[in-house]
């Protein structure tokens, strides 16, 4: 029997994030040697790199850093929830973080090719991939500047890492003010930052939609044209950031509170883990 107790397979799964039926594998032809497991989790898992390309990894985390009018933000995927509130997978996640950060990184491919010690980003995933046994991922990268970049992190559950992430920039006014939109942005979800960029066809779309609806409904005729543009700016106020009411006082619109504390929106980004 190999000479090993609970508190060694333990401390495998801690340092290594590999699965319960796996560490015990290893430390069994290990014979209990913690380094020796560790090479054999490496090794095999490294073997697995390419089998486990094509499997689903919609669990993770968003990471965001901002400040000095630069925001970076990355979402890191992995199989499940379990390496995702993971020591070992947080860690690796906020040294990605810092990798796209230190080289500007605006997209995934951009930040995977990246040196880090002598090794590229994507070579460390899968270093990382081959010791805890799941496909690990940067799903996307997002980089804003302006004279105020904020980012904000939600947790939709106590247990686990965020999984909503929002990086908001604005010229004048003040971070205070653009971290309440950023929280916002996190909350109702918006498209668009205004309405001018969404296409025309999705517009024309929705209008035809509109009228399809108001007419099933037996709208009179004569109303039709109010009926049908009051829908469609109720699409845009779902959509549009600039158009929504904002989340901390419904009586005034984003574009509002910006004005009012002397702001304007230069761009937004939110990321979902898995969406």
């Amino acid at each position: 029997m190999a000479n090993y107790t609970a508190a060694d397979i333990k401390a495998l799964r801690e340092s290594t994030g590999a699965g319960m039926m796996d560490v015990k594998r290893a430390l069994d032809e290990a014979d209990g040697d913690h380094g020796k497991a560790t090479e054999i989790l490496r090794v095999k898992g490294l073997k697995g790199v390419t089998k486990r390309e094509g499997r689903s990894a919609t669990n993770g985390l968003v990471a965001a850093q901002a400040g000095d009018g630069v925001g970076t933000m990355v979402e890191i995927n992995c199989e499940t929830d379990f390496v995702a509130k993971g020591d070992r997978f947080i860690a690796l996640a906020g040294r990605v973080l810092a990798q796209a950060v230190t080289v500007g990184a605006s997209s995934a491919d951009e930040l995977l090719a990246s040196d880090i010690g002598g090794t590229t980003v994507k070579e460390m995933l899968d270093e990382a991939n081959a010791t805890i046994g799941e496909k690990i991922e940067v799903r996307r990268v997002a980089r804003l500047e302006a004279s105020h970049v904020v980012s904000y992190l939600h947790k939709t559950s106590p247990d686990l890492p965020a999984q909503i992430g929002v990086l908001v920039a604005t010229d004048g006014g003040d971070e205070v003010t653009a971290r309440d939109i950023a929280m916002h942005v996190a909350a109702f979800s918006p498209s668009v930052l205004s309405r001018d960029e969404i296409d025309a066809d999705t517009v024309a779309n929705e209008r035809r939609l509109a009228e399809a609806t108001a007419k099933e409904e037996g709208k009179p005729a004569a109303a039709m044209p109010k009926i049908i543009e009051g829908r469609v700016n109720g699409f845009f106020k779902e959509n549009v950031l600039l158009e929504q009411p904002f989340a901390k006082d419904a009586k005034k619109t984003v574009a509002k509170v910006l004005e009012e504390s002397g702001a304007t929106a230069k761009a937004f980004v939110r990321f979902r883990v898995g969406s």
